[in-house]
């Protein structure tokens, strides 16, 4: 089954569509008429440049740092799970969103709102245009695939205002009926965004009849409704949705964690929603590819990709991964205790010896989610330690593992001169999350049972990973053991919490989901406690209300005449 590929045709087709001015000036020899695009492969054309904006990437591949699926930037450098990385001089806009202390000119910000809204904008000419076609007197598509054109659409389009929504808290609802030039950001946002994702539950199939793997799906639709309502906690209503995705897929047990990260199993049996990357072999270059992540490789010459030292996993990320003599995490941060920081302090002649602890009890997802000195990392060979990191007084002694692919694949899965923009996709659903979410609204629905049972299906599979040998012997004590039981739901909730941290560490969702079980303001200020026996400039940062989103780019407010209003606190 091919995937969808999102050609950059697509953006001819909306020259003469999108309402922003640069698409004019970009390429006017390109320009269409509306007549030469009301047809079914323009629609079709549209609707692929809708989902085009996916990979966050509108204008080349640098600069689309913060718009990413992954969203590890503010997603996770905002919370005690990574680092910014790299020295501090570089992307000091970027140290600004780690130490909580943003401007409405940020650039990091005004990327994800241009690139989010560019997304929408498509999704809404995809409409109008359908609605068009349909009505005009030319060869109409048949009322199924036009339902499904409609699915397609209204759930990108809840996709692209969900990211908005929960990084800027106050976003305008600009559909394919509006005709403001600026719309007002007060009103609550999540009904449209709710009633975008049912159209596409009870409209499409559980296979998308254009049998190209990536395109929306009632699957899919399923599982974002299901998250959407969790992020409401409304959990009588996300838990049905999320349980028929858990029913229609194989038992996770089944299903190999490291599938998920690997560039040649991707859109495998845990693949939800995923976005599809492509590097050489669609004519782009790079510019499909997972260009916001083109930073985030460790920094050393003559390794398989060597830029640029950003997202480094913290300290206190690598310790949650301790686990206890039961083999269960410790679920009150004593884990902190006697913490492990590799090499971290050591001088030059300590690190000239520096041997790994393969004493160390852990859960062997640590080895699968941080690279550490003396652990092999892919196919790389041992990580190095200070070698393979730009700076370790500002980022620590980890770097990232999950975003990067094997060296033997780098020759086919990376873009053509350029080895730090890979075609590994991105999961924004995964099947272990909705394992997750349905744990959390049978927490909260009182069904510790069942939670239980969800979490050790997730724990279970984590017991299978390999162990990390080097030189001939494990380079930890791997374990990881089911919960005997949850005794009441308090526990039942930290469990389900922490084991969310464990499974989808530096995949996007850490500083969201601390937002929305409301508790980043006490995580955060312990995490920035502890991680600042480290870090100086992590000392004494205080979480205000206001850090639960980010300000409206004050460009985007100027652009408005003042119709948007800024968020309380900016």
């Amino acid at each position: 089954m091919k995937k969808i590929n999102y050609i950059i045709v697509a953006l001819f087709l909306m020259t003469v569509i999108s309402c922003k001015k640069e698409f004019l000036e970009k390429n006017p020899q390109a320009e269409l008429n509306l007549d030469q695009i009301l047809t079914q492969d323009g629609v079709e054309g549209v609707l692929t440049g809708a989902y085009s904006l996916l990979n966050g990437n509108l204008n080349g591949t640098w600069g689309n740092y913060a718009s990413g699926p992954s969203q590890w930037l503010l997603g996770e450098v905002t919370s005690d799970n990574a680092h910014k990385g790299s020295d501090n001089g570089d992307q000091p806009n970027m140290n600004a969103l780690e130490r909580h202390v943003p401007t409405s000119t940020n650039d990091n910000l005004s990327v994800l709102w241009t690139r989010c809204f560019e997304g929408i904008q498509r999704c809404n000419n995809t409409l109008r245009l359908l609605a068009s076609l349909q009505a005009s007197s030319g060869l109409k598509f048949s009322e199924e695939r036009a339902t499904e054109i409609q699915g397609e659409a209204r759930v990108l389009r809840a996709h692209y205002y969900f990211f908005l929504a929960r990084a800027f808290k106050n976003v305008p609802l600009i559909t394919e009926a509006t005709t403001e030039q600026a719309v007002d950001n007060t009103p609550d946002i999540y009904p449209a965004i709710v009633a975008d994702l049912q159209f596409g539950v009870d409209n499409l199939a559980p296979v998308n009849s254009k049998a190209q793997i990536g395109r929306i799906n009632q699957v899919i639709a399923q599982a974002y409704l299901g998250k959407v309502f969790l992020y409401q906690k409304k959990y009588a209503e996300a838990l049905p949705l999320l349980n028929a995705v858990i029913t229609a897929k194989p038992n996770i047990e089944t299903l190999p964690f490291t599938d998920n990260f690997d560039i040649t199993k991707e859109n495998g049996p845990e693949s939800i929603f995923a976005v599809q990357h492509s590097v050489g072999t669609d004519g782009t270059g790079g510019d499909n590819g997972n260009v916001s992540e083109m930073l985030n490789y460790p920094y050393a010459s003559g390794l398989p990709i060597n830029c640029c030292g950003f997202f480094q996993p913290t300290i206190d990320l690598a310790n949650s991964f301790k686990v206890n003599d039961d083999g269960l995490p410790y679920l009150d941060n004593s884990y902190r205790n006697n913490p492990y920081v590799s090499d971290l302090g050591l001088n030059a002649a300590q690190k000239a010896t520096y041997q790994i602890n393969r004493s160390l009890v852990v859960d062997p997802r640590m080895d699968y989610t941080i690279g550490r000195r003396g652990a092999p990392y892919r196919d790389w060979g041992l990580m190095a330690g200070d070698s393979w990191i730009r700076e370790s007084a500002n980022g620590g002694p980890f770097v990232p593992y999950k975003n990067s692919i094997e060296a033997s694949q780098i020759s086919g899965g990376t873009a053509p001169g350029a080895t730090n923009i890979t075609g590994l996709n991105t999961n924004i659903i995964r099947l272990a999350d909705v394992y997750l979410m349905a744990a959390e609204c049978e927490v909260e629905q009182g069904n510790l049972q069942r939670a239980l049972t969800l979490v050790n299906n997730v724990r279970a599979r984590a017991a299978k990973l390999p162990a990390k040998v080097a030189g001939g012997a494990p380079v930890a004590v791997y374990r990881v053991s089911p919960y005997a039981s949850f005794p009441d739901q308090n526990y039942a909730r930290n469990a389900v919490r922490f084991e969310r941290r464990l499974e989808l560490a530096m995949e996007g969702h850490r500083f969201y989901d601390l937002v929305r079980w409301g508790i980043l303001k006490s995580t955060l200020e312990s995490y920035f406690n502890f991680e600042g026996n480290y870090f100086a400039y992590m000392r004494g940062i205080v979480i205000g209300a206001n850090d639960e989103y980010f300000p409206i780019p004050q460009a985007e407010i100027d652009r408005s005449n003042n119709i948007l209003k800024q968020n309380e606190g900016y």
